[in-house]
């Protein structure tokens, strides 16, 4: 047998999270907020173990309806959602005035 092979260090590639963007305005923010809502109200209907009405998902099938849940609830949201977004905008612009 020969002698190990020595690799080397490589050095490890710096990976940044993307940065959150702040919200540009009032109805950005406020639909952002309805999606997160949207998005944890869906979460919850999933369950923690059961899947969608109890149908059993194992972990990739949880993680693949998570990123689903949130992707609906984004587009949602940006479609006027429940209506939570123009009730927070409206409510807020009155005060501002």
């Amino acid at each position: 047998m020969g002698a190990p092979v020595a690799l080397g260090t490589v050095p490890a590639a710096r990976v940044e999270a993307p940065s959150a963007r702040p919200p540009q305005t009032l109805e950005a923010a406020a639909k952002q907020f309805e999606a997160l809502m949207i998005a944890q109200l869906l979460k919850e209907a999933r369950g923690d173990e059961g899947g969608w009405l109890g149908s059993g998902q194992d972990a990739g099938n949880a993680t693949a309806a998570g990123l689903a849940e949130e992707q609906f609830a984004q587009a949602l949201a940006q479609s006027g959602g429940l209506g939570l977004s123009a009730q927070i905008v409206s409510s807020l612009s009155a005060r501002a005035k």
